[in-house]
């Protein structure tokens, strides 16, 4: 029989499919933004565990038209998306700075340093993205009776397989005692960590690369639990925010593959409600409040200052002076006292 015709046929297929594959995916108006979002890059990283070649062997490896990936061929027919382990990841202190194998909270950032709206992409041309777990929501993210439930419960029955949500590596397997229960923390190449508690099983060690779909741990009832399910968070710097603004857990998909992160998302009193046109909409008035800020300017009382050096000094009068700082035109400055002047 003479191969050479299909062989060449299905070669033709992968280039097609290849080519394809690497072609942008559809994001959002970068014009539409506000002056002051941030642009939160992807970078490539090492693939997971190599594909199990029990029963199948490679046939060839293949160039795609991007350096971070190779097309395997096995001898099964099949063929695979592999990610060039050489390729060096451009930006190294995703994995470095804050990087720590023991503490659940590394970020010391605060909540009014994050920027007001940051633009993330969450996935690649790979779409290198897989659901945690598919299943009912039983308890949502936000206000909880007493306190405030960070994260979305999801229903399963223990033993039920859970997966990494995106490529990244493995920051925290640990057990938490009256709380998470076993708990497995990812970090992901565009920032987000993910985590995954109350787990019966964890099948991933610390510094260990995973790949979206590749199972790390099982569903269980460990921890603070009252039955089965998995509690999933999201989290950026540090800071929570709804996992359903991301994941429709009922059918399993990626609401977006490009997401504005929002600085008010971080509120445990914000929900997923709000669409992404909407989102981007907003920001006019995110725009607008962000101008009014950087517009306010102060003085520094010195020695010899008086409201009406300082009124004339910055082209206006003393009346506004008082309004905007709620002094009479009789008041006495100290030195070394802060003057609102617009």
């Amino acid at each position: 029989m003479n191969l050479r015709k299909p062989i060449f046929l299905f070669m033709a297929a992968l280039t097609s499919l290849a080519a394809v594959a690497q072609q942008p995916t559809q994001t959002i108006n970068k014009d539409s933004l506000p002056d002051d979002a941030i642009i939160v890059k992807r970078v490539p990283l090492e693939s997971g565990p190599e594909f199990n070649a029990t029963d199948v062997l490679v046939v060839d490896t293949l160039p795609s038209s991007s350096e971070g990936l190779n097309i395997v061929l096995y001898n099964d027919n099949t063929w695979r998306y592999v990610r060039n382990r050489n390729i060096n990841v451009l930006d190294e202190t995703v994995f470095t700075q804050n990087w720590d194998t023991t503490k659940i909270q590394v970020y010391t950032t605060e909540l009014k340093d994050i920027p007001i709206s940051m633009v993330i992409d969450l996935v690649d041309t790979l779409k290198s993205y897989h659901y945690p777990h598919k299943g009912r929501v039983t308890s949502k993210y936000g206000p909880r009776r007493r306190r405030i439930h960070q994260g979305t419960d999801i229903d399963l029955e223990t033993g039920d397989p859970i997966y990494a949500t995106f490529d990244g590596r493995v920051r925290i397997c640990t057990y938490v005692r009256g709380g998470y229960g076993n708990l497995i923390i990812l970090r992901h190449d565009n920032g987000l960590e993910t985590f995954y508690g109350h787990l019966s099983e964890i099948m991933v060690k610390p510094n260990e690369w995973v790949t979206a779909g590749q199972q790390i741990g099982k569903g269980g009832n460990t921890g603070r639990s009252t039955g089965s399910h998995l509690h999933f968070e999201m989290r950026y710097k540090g800071q929570t925010f709804d996992p359903e603004r991301l994941i429709d857990f009922s059918t399993g998909t990626l609401r977006r593959e490009t997401f504005l992160l929002k600085r008010t998302y971080f509120s445990p009193y914000s929900r997923f409600t709000q669409d992404f046109e909407e989102e981007i909409q907003s920001d006019e008035e995110d725009k607008k409040i962000a101008a009014e800020a950087a517009a306010i300017k102060y003085h520094i009382v010195k020695r010899g200052d008086t409201l009406g050096r300082i009124a004339i000094n910055n082209h206006t009068t003393v009346t506004k002076l008082c309004q905007l700082n709620g002094i009479k035109k009789t008041s006495v400055l100290r030195i070394g006292q802060r003057i609102r002047v617009r």
